[in-house]
């Protein structure tokens, strides 16, 4: 892989979504997700997270460098296998190995960032590995994100639906169709804030200028290739991206994040469309050292 990046990165994501569902809650009887107290829209990131896995495993195609370890009917062991077959070892002998080669650890950490995207982007717990007591079990990616969360309160609607095929020849004795229901957001801009250490990519899992175009490129995308009846209209509206000049970058990560502005329109009661939004960057809140770029 390419050479891992020097600078420091924080990064926020607009997104919207309309007549849909954009993250259901298992726990609601797959609700939208709702901060209870303030009625704000979330998404967590691990949703975000799946959606930029599978835009990569997509347009790489399980490519050389470019494997997803976090992927649908793929148990985690079997991709961790694949670190003991480069060892030459296997799960029940790893401990004697490593009484030999304490480099081991290290080995197995690296080729596997080298070999899984995710791993190298967000890191990852890699369970054939902690249970084995190998101190690569827990890899911490360069990558992280926070949930987003919706700019205003959003409002749960539930929609009756109704279906002409039946389901067994009992039930078409008795009826002619089925009733069903869907939940779904009118309308919804989120944000969603994430960072990007070069240190821990540095140190630990070698994420590189390569990976970190994809990831814009992923983040952009990742709702392209996600659309479905229950997540209605959804797109990423804007990608704003702060590059600090070193490594350890230049100022705290709230300063930035504090002078990106997103506020409905005045003359908007309820919004409806991106358009209903104004969204502004206050470049003198900005250290001079700061490149800002707006990748869409």
């Amino acid at each position: 892989m390419g050479e891992a990046i020097k600078n420091r990165y924080e990064f926020v994501i607009l997104f919207d979504v309309e007549n849909g569902n954009p993250n259901g809650d298992p726990d609601a009887g797959n609700l939208p997700r709702i901060d209870p107290e303030s009625g704000y829209g979330i998404v967590t990131d691990v949703c975000l997270k799946r959606k930029i896995r599978n835009y990569v495993e997509t347009v790489k195609e399980d490519s050389e460098g470019y494997k997803i370890y976090i992927k649908e009917d793929v148990p985690l062991n079997r991709s961790d296998n694949t670190a003991y077959e480069y060892l030459n070892t296997n799960e029940k002998d790893i401990k004697e190995l490593k009484k030999k080669d304490p480099d081991v650890d290290r080995k197995i950490r690296d080729f596997m960032c080298e070999n899984f995207f995710d791993i190298r982007t967000f890191g990852a717990v890699m369970t054939t590995f902690v249970k084995a007591a190998l101190n690569c079990g827990q890899v911490r990616g360069p990558v992280q994100l926070g949930f987003a969360r919706s700019i205003d309160p959003i409002i749960s609607q539930e929609v009756t639906i109704t279906r002409v095929a039946i389901t067994t020849e009992k039930d078409a004795e008795n009826k002619s169709t089925e009733m069903g229901r869907k939940n779904i957001v009118p309308y919804a801009l989120y944000r969603a804030e994430g960072y990007i250490s070069a240190n821990l990519a540095r140190k630990v899992t070698g994420f590189s200028e390569e990976d970190l175009e994809l990831l814009w490129e992923s983040i952009i995308n990742m709702f392209e290739i996600d659309h479905s009846a229950a997540r209605g209209k959804m797109a990423v509206r804007e990608l704003i991206v702060f590059k600090h000049s070193k490594e350890l970058g230049d100022c705290p990560a709230y300063k930035l994040f504090d002078a990106v502005e997103v506020k409905k329109n005045e003359d908007v009661i309820y919004p409806r469309q991106y358009k209903d939004y104004s969204v502004a960057i206050h470049e003198e809140l900005v250290p001079d050292s700061v490149e800002i770029s707006r990748k869409i």
